[in-house]
């Protein structure tokens, strides 16, 4: 599930480069690596070197050939294949590997009509033709053809109303101009939140289906030349995906909060949260310009106006179509494959890396850009383990099955597993696709340090600065006037909070393992998404055709995990945690002032909407009649929290900082204790109860937002009842969270007191 990054213009970067140089720290001009003695610093370092060293860049190339040779969507034969195959790679490196299994709801088409019957008929296509210049491309009986999975199926006719990206303030907007919904078919472009946000927030406002297209401004020959002559959106191709509403829970709709073992116990399709309440269809730009041109009513805003060759309308109608899906709501195996190397000195605690196999159709970019590189770090590792350099922590990489349809694979294992995860657990890094650019890393802001010192010591491929440096400069072009303030202000590289997405999620949000999200990108074009052409030849042409990122992925992430595994104390610090979650908390005291008054009438149907997923609905009362004074909220135990949380920072990091300073010299039970207790900081941040009508999601601090999906909430039980004007549900979240944050503190003062 990549993500899209601005491109600088190359103009700008001798006078950038050139102030990075005179401006910037560097990690590679420390004595010490974060976590190591100075004796242990240069072995860690000499390891890393014979890491570099090995790496092969053709190896990429051939796994990617084999592993997009046929599609391998969940169910698939080639889905099976390709998990034996990445399977035995690992044991012929000497990893104890195995392919465990889970049975999960995955539901593929049988049926997709969408016509226009007014004023003309038109007919969709809905499929993707075969190109000569992309050898995998066709009609195959093996392929899935373009859906949204878990749409519910449907039959329905009605008038269609253009509603932008369909996200809650477009409907205000239709709203303010005379535009009803209800009743009629929407259709929304592609971007501006998650595709699953789209028919959901549909739903609530009453329409009978929902169409998703890729418009070409965004996705398309307005971003440059289209496939198979440049790498951008062709007019006949569509992005699948699926729409099962993750912010609620993730991974197998029947089993929430329990693995999908053989004899796991299951919901009823009818009692299951996560599906649409509408049926749901993607669809080519080719196949949305006739429909868009029979609208009339009144002119889109201009930020609503693609780059199609019609006047952008709204409707409703004239314009009215039919859309009618049926699927196989059929059970479907996922493998993921699981690979240990066990440690020599702390085989207890377990270092995760993973990815997933698993794709649409051939997937080359998504996810096997990833997965590739993440086979090379592995296959690295384990010849170092073979020459004498085995990890002090035990390190597991899994290479996950089921993340397209939903984050399966990794949120079944992660439930099956909870116990032990929970106990050994230190730390998961996570990626996806990868391509030619930037480095971005998202995660836990414990982990700030450590990634800052990686990106400080991989050099970028191209530009032969460190990939901090060149990422420093991407933000200093392209970055917003405040994160460009922020980049100036600060040498480190910038840890972004994690929403969801990818296969992270279960690790950090409802088990409070620390995760990192990382990958490369900006210059390789995303026009390949979720269609037929994400393709070995698409790749190899616009994506990284040298694998060059690859290699730097697997440089960076391989760091990561090295030095997780093989630190003294592990190298957590907790300054950087305890700044972002001071930031978060005054954003929330602000929040609130920019609140505008809304009448009651509105407040009841946030409410409503809201409570409709509650798994035990409590009664909703209303709020009176016309306007609702925004209350006062105090937001004291919050500011002392995180008061609280600054102080015990600033004492623990000095603690280690002293300790580093001492080489680590205590007693190997006492470094294990320190060990343990730094562990236990994230799972902290998470409350048993779980977030307001969501309990899968536990972590206080981070969670995927409830209308934005992928996108971030930071201190979500608090920012959300706020957004969503809950006055009482927030008065109560936030002492809630404040004694989150204090648990917190209270856990680094026993990092502190076990350092000293």
């Amino acid at each position: 599930m990549p993500r899209r990054f601005a491109v600088p213009r190359p103009s700008y970067w001798g006078a950038i480069l050139a102030f990075l140089f005179t401006g910037s720290s560097s990690a590679t001009a420390q004595q010490s690596l974060l976590g190591f003695s100075p004796s242990g610093s240069v072995e860690e370092r000499a390891i890393e070197q014979r890491f570099d060293a090995s790496l092969r860049a053709d190896n990429l190339k051939e796994w990617m050939r084999r592993l997009s040779l046929h599609p391998h969507h969940v169910g698939s034969r080639y889905d099976h294949d390709n998990a034996e195959f990445i399977a035995a790679q690992f044991r012929s490196w000497g990893f104890d590997t195995h392919v465990e299994r889970f049975d999960v709801l995955f539901p593929t088409p049988k049926v997709r009509l969408l016509e226009m019957t007014a004023p003309s008929h038109f007919r969709a296509r809905i499929n993707e033709p075969r190109l000569a210049a992309d050898s995998t491309s066709g009609d195959r009986r093996d392929m899935l053809p373009p859906y949204n999975a878990y749409s519910c199926d449907g039959d329905v006719s009605g008038e269609l109303v253009y509603v932008n990206y369909g996200v809650p303030d477009d409907y205000k907007a239709l709203e303010a101009r005379g535009v009803d919904v209800k009743g009629k078919v929407v259709i929304a472009r592609y971007g501006g939140s998650w595709r699953g946000i789209k028919p959901k927030v549909a739903a609530e406002h009453g329409a009978v289906g929902c169409l998703i297209y890729s418009d070409p401004r965004d996705d398309g020959y307005f971003q440059g030349q289209t496939y198979p002559d440049g790498p951008y959106r062709s007019r006949l191709g569509a992005q699948r995906g699926s729409v099962v509403d993750m912010p609620v829970y993730p991974g197998d709709p029947l089993t929430p909060g329990i693995g999908a073992t053989k004899d796991a116990k299951r919901l009823a399709l009818k009692d299951v949260h996560t599906l649409t309440k509408i049926p749901t269809l993607p669809i080519s730009y080719s196949d949305a310009l006739p429909l868009l041109a029979a609208l009339t009513g009144p002119v889109a805003p201009e930020p609503w106006r693609g780059a199609l060759p019609v006047t952008y309308r709204l409707g409703p109608g004239p314009g009215t179509v039919h859309l009618k899906l049926a699927f196989n709501w059929n059970m479907s195996p996922v493998f993921d494959v699981i690979s240990r190397l066990t440690g020599s000195a702390y085989p207890d605690e377990w270092v995760l890396r993973g990815n997933h196999h698993d794709a649409w159709v051939f997937g080359a970019a998504d996810p096997i850009s990833g997965t590739v590189a993440l086979m090379e770090e592995a296959r690295a590792v384990g010849e170092l383990a073979r020459a004498g350099s085995r990890p002090k922590r035990t390190m597991i990489y899994a290479v996950w099955d089921g993340e397209e349809p939903g984050l399966i694979g990794s949120t079944e294992w992660v439930e099956t597993h909870a116990d032990e995860l929970d106990r050994n657990a230190v730390i998961y890094v996570n990626s996806d696709s990868n391509g030619r650019g930037y480095l971005s890393a998202g995660g836990s802001h414990t982990l700030q340090r450590l990634v800052d010192g990686v990106a400080h010591d991989v050099r970028d491929p191209e530009k032969g600065v460190s990939i901090a440096e060149r990422a420093r400069a991407n933000r200093l072009i392209n970055g917003s006037a405040e994160v460009k303030k922020e980049t100036k202000a600060s040498g480190e590289f910038p840890l972004t909070a994690l929403g969801s997405g990818s296969d992270y999620s279960a690790f950090l949000q409802h088990l409070g393992i620390p995760a990192l999200d990382v990958s490369f990108g900006g210059e390789s074009p995303g026009g390949s998404y979720h269609s037929i052409y994400d393709s070995f030849d698409w790749y190899t042409r616009f994506g990284d055709p040298d694998f060059r990122y690859g290699l730097a992925l697997a440089q960076t992430t391989g760091r990561l995990m090295l030095r997780a595994a093989n630190a003294d104390v592990l190298p957590w610090r907790f300054t950087p945690l305890a700044d972002t979650v001071d930031k978060y908390a005054k954003e929330i005291t602000k929040l609130r002032d920019t609140m505008s008054e809304e009448t009651g009438d509105q407040s009841l149907y946030l409410k409503d909407r809201l409570y409709e997923l509650t798994y035990n609905p409590a009664e909703v009362h209303a709020p009176p009649k016309g306007e609702v004074e925004v209350p006062a909220l105090d937001f004291g135990p919050l500011t002392k929290a995180a008061a609280h949380l600054k102080a015990s920072a600033k004492t623990a990091d000095a603690a280690l900082v002293t300790l580093e300073k001492l080489g680590y010299a205590l007693p190997a039970e006492r470094l294990r204790a320190i060990d343990d207790q730094i562990m236990r900081t994230e799972r902290a941040m998470l409350r048993a109860e779980g977030l307001p009508r969501r309990p899968w999601y536990r972590h206080q601090i981070y969670a995927p937002g409830y209308y934005t999906g992928y996108g971030v909430k930071t201190l979500p039980g608090v920012r959300e009842a706020i957004e969503e004007r809950l006055w009482a549900e927030a008065s109560a979240e936030i002492p809630l969270v404040a004694a989150t944050i204090d648990a917190v503190a209270t856990q680094i003062d026993r990092v502190a007191e076990l350092a000293k």
